[in-house]
């Protein structure tokens, strides 16, 4: 489960005709104590209570879970027999904003996700920014001296919203479900 750091501010998850967004919240100033997190399930909100292990099922998908590790800005997704995703909402630093030149302001913090994935049945032709990665073929062509550059190109996908299949590297839309369920935008 471990991989680079990455600076996705939020993650569409499509699988069968579910939609799961999990997102780290815009915000001025860091605060440790606030929960930056922004969830939903098929355009639902989903409420985890601000404790620790607390938990979230699904009623429409019963091996849907979400749990928090901690009171606030951490979180493990849980689909039991497809993937687990590790979550925590944390800040750009002002030390990352000036190597890298992000730009962090006054006014924007810059929170992101730090993600790690675990997969329980992939397919070797894996597809998407993040999905890509777990290919046995996979290497690293991520240019670190662009801004904000997209790994992978964002010719093969970008997309006109976060749930939309229209990348040029999308298979959703397919009736091949290993493809849906492992195809990330």
């Amino acid at each position: 489960m471990t991989r680079d750091f990455t600076w996705i501010q939020a993650i569409a998850v499509l699988f069968g005709e579910h939609r799961l967004y999990i997102g780290a919240r815009k915000t001025v100033t860091w605060d440790h104590e606030i929960d930056h997190f922004e969830i939903s399930f098929d355009g639902e909100h989903v409420h985890l209570p601000e404790a620790d292990d607390a938990n979230w099922k699904s009623l429409y998908v019963p091996s849907l879970k979400i749990s928090r590790t901690k009171t606030v800005n951490s979180v493990v997704v849980e689909l039991k027999g497809r993937f687990k995703i590790i979550a925590n909402a944390v800040p750009v630093t002002k030390e990352d904003s000036r190597i890298h030149n992000y730009g962090v302001t006054s006014e924007d913090c810059m929170a992101h996700l730090d993600l790690a994935f675990k997969f329980d049945v992939l397919t070797e032709d894996v597809h998407g920014v993040v999905g890509q990665t777990y290919r046995p073929d996979y290497v690293n062509k991520f240019d670190v001296r662009k801004k904000m550059s997209v790994l992978g190109g964002a010719k093969k996908f970008s997309t006109s919203s976060l749930f939309a299949a229209d990348c040029a590297v999308a298979r959703f839309g397919h009736h091949d479900e290993k493809a849906e369920l492992y195809s990330l935008i």
